[in-house]
């Protein structure tokens, strides 16, 4: 009798078969990685480095990773939520005093020779921990929403301290991403972001800035349940965010504020900070419809844009692959949203189907921002490219990732023993 209990909770509750992982999801990702690869090994191919096949390694033990992931439930990780917070923030913690500084920031690790990214792994950490808390309490409450914005605050400070500005934003994306779906109301989250808004197009165009801040008063009237007093507050906080912008700016590192500029026109300093971006768009320019080639680009393969391989990625496929080949991309990266929009709507539950959701929020901004700033159309903040751009600790977090959704899918239809 206990030798058959034991075998029941072995197959019943922790393991599923593999049959039930969603093959066409791991599918897509895995042959974005091979092709992420192959683009790495592009830009470096004259320079006799090796991080293509680094990235080929890393993602086959992220694939390790996911499949094990995968075959065990993902609702054991809810008793552990608050562990799982604890051990971020330590991590986070831990960056400031035995970090290792490059680029102007302190956002590494050097574990046994490796180099760890904790900001990277801190976003599935962070998505953990907010489905099980709007799992428990769905955010159509003022209170509900504040306490899982409180929550995502500790984090987002510790990343944004680094600095890591780009990593701070995608924690910013998750956090909206999620609460949309544990039902806030799409109002209150206009509101949550108005004041950064504000602060932003003020320094742009006053009268621009001036609609907006009406725009707010109405939102606020109409979703706030203090109706025009909820609206004259929230217009009041826009207005002082505004007010506070040049202050504000003063907050943000020397880069930082040279790359917002630069986006804005990088023609300002051609050979200085809007180096990458101009470089950038002329590769893909360059490329045309169908492209010079793999390996053939002459931007790419003469080294004119430096960190290609990492956050310029894009320019290089735009290059030798052309129009034709980007959209390819784009293509993939929407048919692995569509999955997970699935995934996450057939979902047995809400934890589940908010993990989904948090990894669709974190890959969409990420796509988003990074091809954004390749082309000219979003300032260059350091988001890489998921999948394709080289870099391990990113890798392996959306494999990390991978594998919490696969384990959705792969227990959709299974109780909880």
């Amino acid at each position: 009798m206990f030798q058959k209990s034991i075998k029941r909770f072995n197959l019943n509750s922790l393991i599923a078969p593999w049959q039930e992982i969603d093959w066409t999801l791991l599918t897509l990702v895995v042959g974005m990685t091979i092709f992420g690869g192959l683009m790495i090994r592009s830009t470096e191919l004259h320079k006799g480095l090796t991080d293509w096949w680094q990235h080929w390694v890393t993602g086959l033990v992220g694939l390790a990773i996911a499949f094990g992931i995968s075959r065990f439930r993902y609702e054991n990780l809810l008793p552990w939520r608050w562990a799982i917070y604890g051990f971020i923030n330590f991590s986070l913690i831990a960056v400031r005093f035995l970090g290792t500084e490059g680029l102007g920031a302190q956002r590494w690790i050097n574990i046994a020779g490796f180099y760890v990214q904790p900001s990277e792994f801190a976003k599935i950490g962070i998505i953990v921990t907010l489905a099980a808390l709007l799992h428990e309490e769905t955010a159509n409450t003022i209170p509900n929403m504040i306490k899982a914005l409180a929550v995502t605050a500790v984090p987002w400070a510790f990343v944004f301290l680094e600095p890591n500005l780009g990593t701070s934003l995608v924690f910013g994306a998750i956090s909206i991403g999620m609460l949309y779906w544990a039902n806030a109301h799409p109002g209150w989250l206009i509101l949550l972001i108005s004041p950064v808004v504000s602060a932003i197009v003020l320094n742009v165009s006053v009268p621009v800035w001036a609609v907006w801040v009406t725009g707010i008063f109405i939102i606020g009237w109409i979703s706030l349940p203090w109706t025009w007093l909820g609206g004259l507050g929230a217009m009041i906080i826009n207005l002082i965010s505004g007010t506070l912008g040049s202050m504000l700016w003063g907050v943000l590192k020397d880069y930082q504020k040279d790359r917002i500029l630069m986006f804005l026109d990088p023609d300002k300093d051609p050979l200085g900070g809007g180096y990458h971006l101009i470089q950038s768009r002329i590769a893909i320019g360059a490329g045309g419809i169908w492209g010079k080639g793999l390996n053939k680009g002459t931007q790419t393969q003469l080294d004119f844009i430096p960190e290609q391989h990492t956050d310029f990625i894009f320019s290089a496929i735009g290059e030798e692959l052309g129009f034709v080949g980007a959209l390819c991309i784009l293509f993939v990266f929407w048919l692995i949203c569509l999955r997970l929009v699935i995934i996450a709507q057939n979902a047995k539950d809400n934890f589940g189907s908010l993990i989904a959701i948090g990894y669709l929020s974190m890959l969409v901004f990420q796509v988003v921002v990074n091809i954004g700033m390749n082309i000219g159309l979003a300032p260059i903040t350091g988001i890489p490219l998921p999948l394709l751009s080289y870099g391990r600790s990113s890798l392996l977090a959306n494999f990390i990732g991978l594998g919490l959704v696969e384990s959705v899918f792969n227990y959709r239809n299974q109780k909880f023993f």
